[in-house]
């Protein structure tokens, strides 16, 4: 069997797709290590896998990012990781590298080992349907105009990289779009803008929902018909103000609310109606298989469990690719979008009534749900990275050998 090396970005919707991968892949027989930092090491090694942890506190980056910022932190993150990547790696001697499409330390380090590598996407591949926020534009050089220290400490820590690390295929300004010859896309083709544009390097696996843990403590058994659920992620930070009026609209439409409230304790919310249930974090591919509606920010993971179990959704987007997220969800008829401006009690109520009583959304749903399962979802991503442990790298994929020039 083999050994593989997963370089991420320690996010949980970058982690949580990857999990069931992992321990597909060990069930199989495989040694699997994985970089990332403390918060997730638990529930990665009990994926199976090795974990090694980031040095220090980790990668810098918490918090909602701007695609200039983002930049930055991964160039920056990028050099200030690869010593200690490097040299985990060279003890673990991997034979192939998974890393996440916004981890461009996973290909640099590829590239600087000479061993083979899969990409990753837990959000949609990025295409014209689907624009990087992060591409070279009109737009992103002005905002970078806008924010010049952090353009300049990208370029900073970009020309380091280069000086430092063999960099050699990796994009100059595009870092969450970081390619190989074999990307994974946590979609499914139905899901995905423009899937027939894309490469055959592109396999379309669907969303990786292997199975969790279960909370003992979540009354599942004491969830009343209708139930609707709604979370509004852990990087954008909703307040008590905006949960408790979800709470309030939903409530007069539903058997029981579930609101997962993140980083707001529930009792910021105050008194909230009877059939309102509110937790910091709650079993969510659980709760979407009784659901009737699922109100969300719109991260890909999240809409992604919500359609393989068939729950029309009402998006109500925040940022980074969740508008993308959103207007995809509304053009295939499996939910509706509302931006947080004009999230009021009585819209939130009425678009959710909308998508309860009209028997077109459930349907699209569905429809959905099939084109999700028949994806593969983990055991397909499996299956990928194992047929890319037997196959030679193309021809024209760059494999130059430590002791060569490095290529900037």
């Amino acid at each position: 069997m083999s050994t593989i090396a997963f370089l991420n970005v320690p996010l949980r919707g970058h982690i949580n797709p990857t999990l069931p991968v992992v321990a597909e892949l060990v069930r199989r027989g495989h040694t699997v290590t994985y970089h990332t930092t403390a918060a997730f090491a638990e529930e990665t090694a009990a994926a199976g896998a090795v974990v090694h942890l980031y040095p220090g506190d980790g990668p810098p980056l918490a918090g909602p990012p701007t695609p200039v910022t983002l930049l930055e932190q991964l160039a920056r993150t990028a050099v200030e990781l690869l010593p200690s990547v490097l040299r985990d790696l060279r003890h673990i001697r991997p034979d192939l590298i998974v890393h996440g499409a916004a981890c461009p330390w996973g290909h640099v380090a590829a590239s600087e080992l000479d061993v083979p590598a899969v990409s990753v996407f837990t959000t949609m591949a990025f295409g014209p349907g689907a624009p990087s926020p992060t591409r070279p534009s009109a737009e992103l050089l002005a905002k970078a105009l806008a924010r010049p220290r952090s353009l300049l400490g990208y370029a900073r820590a970009r020309a380091l990289l280069a000086r430092r690390h063999r960099t050699r295929g990796l994009p100059l300004v595009d870092l969450v779009n970081v390619r190989q010859p074999l990307n994974l896309v946590f979609t499914s083709r139905a899901f995905q803008p423009g899937a027939g544009s894309f490469a055959r390097t592109y396999r379309f696996v669907g969303p990786s929902v292997g199975a969790r843990p279960h909370d003992p403590a979540f009354p599942l058994d004491g969830l009343r018909a209708p139930v609707l659920y709604a979370s509004l992620g852990t990087v954008f930070d909703a307040g008590p103000r905006a949960l408790r009026g979800f709470a309030t609209a939903l409530a007069p439409l539903g058997g029981t609310v579930v609101l997962a409230t993140g980083r707001t304790d529930p009792a910021a919310l105050g008194a909230l109606p009877d059939n309102v249930l509110a937790r910091r974090f709650v079993p969510q591919p659980d709760i979407l298989g009784q659901a009737a509606l699922f109100v969300t920010h719109g991260g890909m993971n999240s809409v992604n469990e919500a359609l393989y179990a068939g729950v029309p959704v009402l998006v109500v987007p925040q940022g980074a690719d969740q508008p993308q997220v959103a207007r995809r969800v509304v053009e295939l008829g499996a939910g509706l979008s509302v931006r947080p401006g004009d999230a009021t009690d009585a819209t939130v109520r009425a678009l959710a009534r909308r998508l309860l009583t009209e028997p077109r959304f459930r349907q699209r749903a569905a429809a959905l749900r099939t084109a999700q399962r028949q994806a593969g979802g983990h055991r397909r991503a499996a299956d990928e990275i194992e047929s890319r442990l037997r196959t030679p790298a193309p021809a024209d994929e760059p494999r130059t050998k430590p002791s060569q020039e490095r290529e900037h």
